[in-house]
């Protein structure tokens, strides 16, 4: 299952999402977003876990809880929406 987790401090890393994760399963990918130019966190992430139990375990522990003086939004990532083309219109 993909998680989303938002609202995490800039200083969170793949390493802290990780650890807080494995207590409930085992995390098979951790995706911090940053910004293309800066490099910088965008202050949201995923995480990926095979086992959906697990997964559901993780997200019902984590939601609203603090990490790094922030409280952090947890819940199951909604597929991406396809977006429009951008560019020139002739």
């Amino acid at each position: 299952m993909n998680i989303y987790v938002g609202n995490l401090a800039y200083s969170v890393t793949d390493a802290d999402l990780r650890e807080a994760f494995s207590r409930f399963g085992e995390v098979s990918q951790v995706n911090l977003i940053a910004d293309k130019f800066s490099g910088e966190s965008k202050g949201f992430g995923f995480v990926e876990m095979d086992n959906n139990s697990q997964a559901d375990a993780a997200i019902k522990g984590l939601n609203g809880t603090d990490m790094k003086g922030r409280d952090v939004k947890v819940n199951q990532a909604k597929p991406r929406a396809e977006r429009p083309a951008r560019g020139p219109r002739f």
